[in-house]
């Protein structure tokens, strides 16, 4: 079996990130419906952390923003007329559309697609199942695109197997790796897939939340498994805590995060809480450690407020763990506290923890598990990808200068109807395409 490696390709945030509080059950982006963002400090966030992850010896890479505003959306829904004239009618006939089709929240890519290693699916190819997100309008429309640019970045079918995204039906709600975990802790290098979902859709008696919505299904994710011809007993389905979803709680990756053969979770994550775990350590076997937060520990309310388990857990080439983890984690004694114990204890198998900050991400509800895909590649799968398309210092550098020349530094919900933004956001992205030598994406560049 071919080495393999574990890379993670970052969401660019795009020119129009805004706080619109579009996201129901999100708690942070509701908090901050309608605060001024700032745009060019949330893209060299992301930068810097995706530095942060270079630096410490790993493979990063990068995903382009999306076009926002989506003029093509807004046609769709019936405005019409020059782009001008259609950003002004729907800012003063339905702002909350408007608002839909300027949001960036395609900068979370961890909401992009399930990608399944070559090592555990039927065909040996790395399978990438674009999410169709159909549990909102911002995020329903984001999948055409996000089907374009994986295409472009793994495009070499000897190697990468792209699905259409799942009927963009309420049954398939499907979020993407936000609710999928690969765990690896057997000689043979093959993965465990824990698929997790919020609610069945086809059994209406079923367990649900109360307060928000589940977005994920239990019918997506076996769609998603089947896919990628994931044998059976490498895959454990389990249904999130309709409580933690009622907390804030609107994907897995808000409440658990593994990498290897590591899991770090909290115990109210779960519904079947003893079931899901006994199977986890059934699949992966004895080697597979699961480190278990307890709500003594970490009330629910803090791991939400601090997006602890939206930490990434990486594995460093000398074989050492680390928890990268935002800032908010070392606001928290209780958090902090935990953090420093774990890496005090010697049995505890996280050794380091790196805090970055992304803030202006935080505050709309995303931290920086959303932020990355991660994709498993043996080395000829890695020279396959799209080279433009991988950090190393020049790139870098280019990207800082790209953002610092045409991002703004303030927008506020009434900018979205701003003409000059769209042809702003239109002018960096072709910009952009061509640095990372991705060809045209966009529906303006068609």
């Amino acid at each position: 079996m071919s080495a393999s490696l574990e890379a993670n390709f970052d969401g660019l945030v795009g020119p129009t990130h805004n706080y619109a509080g579009l996201a129901t059950g999100n708690v942070a982006s509701q908090t901050n419906r309608g605060a001024i963002a700032n745009p060019r400090d949330a893209a060299l966030e992301g930068l810097a952390k995706m530095a942060t992850l270079a630096d410490l010896g790993l493979m990063q890479g990068v995903l382009p923003p999306h076009e926002r505003p989506h003029l093509p959306s807004l046609r769709a829904l019936g405005f019409t007329g020059t782009d001008a004239r259609v950003l002004e009618r729907a800012a003063r006939q339905a702002p909350e559309l408007l608002a839909s089709c300027a949001s960036a929240s395609a900068m979370w890519v961890a909401n992009a697609a399930t990608v399944v290693p070559s090592a555990d699916s039927a065909d040996g190819r790395v399978h990438v199942v674009p999410a169709n997100l159909t549990h909102a309008l911002h995020r329903s429309i984001e999948a055409p695109t996000t089907g374009r640019i994986l295409r472009a970045v793994f495009a070499d079918p000897t190697h990468f197997a792209h699905h259409e995204p799942l009927p963009a039906t309420a049954t398939m709600g499907d979020e993407g790796a936000a609710n999928h975990t690969r765990l690896v802790a057997s000689s043979d290098g093959l993965g465990v897939h824990l698929f997790v979902y919020g609610r069945v859709a086809l059994d209406p008696g079923s367990a649900g939340p109360a307060r928000f919505p589940a977005r994920q299904t239990a019918e997506a994710s076996a769609a998603a498994a089947r896919l990628a011809g994931l044998p059976d007993d490498r895959i454990v389905f389990a249904q999130q805590n309709p409580e933690a979803i009622d907390a804030g709680v609107f994907h897995n990756d808000v409440i658990c995060v593994g990498g290897g053969d590591v899991l770090l979770v909290h115990e109210r994550a779960f519904l079947e809480r003893e079931g899901v775990l006994c199977a986890l350590r059934d699949r992966a076997g004895s080697a597979l450690k699961i480190v278990e937060v307890t709500e003594a520990e970490v009330p629910l309310s803090e791991a939400v407020g601090t997006y602890l388990f939206n930490s990434q857990l990486v594995r460093l080439p000398d074989g050492s763990l680390v928890l990268v983890c935002p800032v908010e984690c070392r606001e928290s004694p209780a958090v902090s506290a935990l953090l420093d114990e774990w890496v005090a204890d010697p049995a505890s198998p996280i050794g380091r923890v790196v805090v970055v900050d992304t803030r202006q991400s935080m505050r709309n509800g995303g931290g920086p598990a959303c932020l990355r895909l991660r994709v498993v590649l043996t080395h000829a799968e890695r020279a396959a990808v799209a080279p433009g398309t991988l950090l190393d210092d020049a790139l870098l550098s280019r990207l800082r200068g790209w953002v610092t020349r045409h991002y703004r530094d303030r927008i506020a919900l009434v900018d979205l109807a701003d003409p000059q933004l769209l042809v702003e956001s239109r002018t960096a992205l072709d910009e952009l395409t061509g640095m990372l030598g991705l060809g045209n994406l966009y529906d303006f560049q068609m």
